[in-house]
């Protein structure tokens, strides 16, 4: 009997140890939203109900963008709802396969997406490469959240280029 009403001492001691914390922290954090307030991109504040924007147009051009860096995964120019890509298909590869390439016209898969991590060329994707978007998105038609300060790297040896003269 001793040791059940210690036990529960000890819960409940536990449990109103949690419940300062808890209520401590909220006073903590509401001070330090009001002295420090979070860099947001919302345009009203987080308790007021806002009507969600309609979901953008995809672009769907078949026009490839150009590449802003080296190694940047190229855009899907094209709309890709209603896509299955999963572990017992991939409808990209419909078209971008080695194979398909010649019907569809499309370009192939990266021969890097050939390679497994140990560098060995394999005769199919690998595995680490199956799933298209992890790395490759469509673009939408939106204007940009944030100013883009981006300069390409041939714009910035071209500036330098003519300073030096």
């Amino acid at each position: 009997m001793r040791c059940q009403s210690r036990s529960r001492v000890i819960r409940s001691a536990f449990v109103l140890l949690a419940a300062c914390i808890v209520v401590i922290g909220a006073g903590v954090v509401a001070d330090a939203e009001d002295e420090y307030p979070l860099a947001t991109l919302r345009s009203a504040p987080i308790s007021k109900h806002v009507v969600p924007p309609k979901m953008p147009k995809v672009v769907n051009s078949d026009i490839r963008q150009a590449r802003n860096y080296p190694e940047q995964p190229p855009l899907i120019p094209h709309t890709i709802r209603g896509y299955q890509v999963d572990l017992n298909f991939n409808k990209c590869l419909s078209c971008h396969a080695r194979t398909a390439t010649e019907d569809s016209q499309a370009p192939m898969v990266s021969v890097t997406h050939f390679m497994d991590r140990d560098g060995q060329v394999r005769a199919s994707v690998s595995p680490r490469r199956y799933f298209c978007t992890q790395c490759h998105v469509v673009q939408n038609e939106v204007k940009p959240l944030t100013e883009n300060t981006f300069i390409d790297v041939d714009r910035v040896i071209s500036d330098v280029m003519k300073k030096g003269n």
